[in-house]
C-alpha cells in the first residue's frame, strides 16, 4: 500500500522597508522584507510563521543577522 503526504511551502511578502547598516560583500544597502510562511498538509493550513529576512539591494544576496552576546 502506498501512501502519499502532499506538503506545501507558501511564502507570501507582508512589506519591505530600509535595515541599518551596509552589505559586507559590495556595500550596497540593505532592505528587510517581512514574510508569512504557511505550512499545509493536503491542502490544509497547519502552521503560520512571519519572519523577517535581510538582503542587499545591490547584489541581491541574502543576509544573516549575526549576534553576538
Amino acid at each position: 500500500m502506498w501512501f502519499v503526504y502532499i506538503c506545501d511551502e507558501e511564502e507570501k511578502e507582508l512589506g519591505r522597508q530600509k535595515a541599518s547598516g551596509c552589505c559586507p560583500y559590495c556595500g550596497g544597502k540593505v532592505e528587510a522584507m517581512d514574510v508569512e510562511t504557511q505550512w499545509k498538509f493536503c491542502f490544509l493550513p497547519m502552521c503560520f510563521k512571519i519572519k523577517r529576512k535581510y538582503f542587499c539591494t545591490l547584489c541581491a544576496r541574502r543576509l544573516e543577522l549575526l549576534q553576538f552576546y
